[in-house]
């Protein structure tokens, strides 16, 4: 049977940037919460999804952010990324470590889990990518952490991250994990993770009328050239694990970006992924993401939210809420946002 579709959201501020990441007024737990009960409206399932990065410095941290996330009621989907993309020395993996790091991820909130992501971004160059272990670290990772859900007998789903081909993207990571991975691999990956943004990192903007074309070629590559070549087959779902349209500024084409484009935009972008959900085998739609990082700062690292960073809405907020109202297909009870 297949799934539905359903929708998800990023809830926090902080973003990640190929310079570091982008920050700004503490998160507000009680507004988070708020809106996300808001946006989700009765019977439906809007699942906050949330990032765990290993490193051995970082592991004790990392589990202090993630038990104040379960606190908070944000521990549905789960990724977990590995590497200090900001360290260029950083080469090796012990890997015993970082499967154990999965194993204890599992233990600790795997009764909360509707689904783990090994890796968000493992074929982009200047973040996962650029680790010469990636690809064994996804692969290795992935398979570890179905072994233990089924120990463990949980109900999660595994999958891994995955961006567009392009200048940035790493030119033999599909065919790599085909070579790496093998059957055992592909039978422990429940989905694929998708991140993409339209219209966003251009020189110059698109026109309206060009972003269905855009997203829908983006999308038909992932599943007709990406996973035909890493022998994923397409009864593995994709989902949309980040997308989104910040407002500010874009440093590279010098162009303002208004709230009224943003709504448009992603109207037109989550209309297309759902309009193709049945021939490509997309299961999901998740934004990035809630809320600005810091709204005074008008570079769009810094606005990827549908709130401004006071949780004030800006008009793409009502769009996603009408959208999850009109194409989310979930009933309410299924495992996500608490009420």
């Amino acid at each position: 049977m297949k799934e539905e579709f359903t929708f998800g959201i990023y809830p926090l501020s902080v973003a990640g940037t190929p310079f570091g990441v982008a920050a700004g007024p503490e998160d507000d737990y009680h507004k988070i919460r708020f809106a996300l009960n808001d946006l989700q409206g009765d019977n439906r399932l809007l699942t906050p999804r949330v990032y765990l990065i290993y490193t051995p410095e970082w592991e004790e941290k990392m589990f202090s952010l993630g038990d104040r996330y379960l606190e908070a009621g944000l521990v549905a989907d789960l990724v977990v990324g590995v590497g200090d993309w900001t360290q260029s020395e950083q080469l090796s993996l012990e890997m015993d470590r970082w499967i154990g790091f999965i194993r204890k991820v599992i233990a600790r909130y795997g009764a909360s889990l509707s689904s783990l992501q090994i890796t968000n971004e493992p074929n982009l160059s200047f973040m996962e990518g650029s680790k010469p272990y990636i690809v064994q670290a996804l692969a290795e990772g992935v398979m570890a952490a179905k072994k233990e859900i089924r120990n463990l007998n949980l109900s999660i789903e595994v999958g891994f991250g995955s961006v567009p081909d392009g200048p940035a993207a790493v030119s033999q990571f599909w065919s790599e994990l085909a070579e790496l991975g093998g059957d055992a691999f592909i039978r422990s990956v429940d989905f694929v993770g998708y991140n993409f943004y339209v219209d966003v990192f251009e020189d110059k903007p698109l026109d309206l009328k060009e972003i269905p074309a855009v997203t829908e070629q983006l999308l038909r590559s992932l599943r007709e050239n990406n996973l035909k070549t890493a022998g994923i087959p397409a009864s593995v779902p994709i989902r949309v694990t980040e997308n989104g349209w910040p407002t500010g500024k874009n440093p590279i084409a010098n162009v303002e970006r208004s709230y009224e484009r943003q709504s448009e935009v992603l109207e037109l972008v989550i209309r297309t992924t759902h309009g193709l959900r049945e021939e490509l085998n997309i299961t999901k739609y998740v934004l990035f993401g809630l809320r600005d990082a810091d709204s005074s700062k008008e570079d769009l690292f810094h606005q990827y939210g549908i709130l401004r960073d006071d949780y004030t809405p800006k008009p793409a907020y009502a769009t996603f809420q009408k959208l999850v109202a009109e194409l989310d297909a979930s009933i309410s009870g299924s495992r996500g946002l608490p009420r």
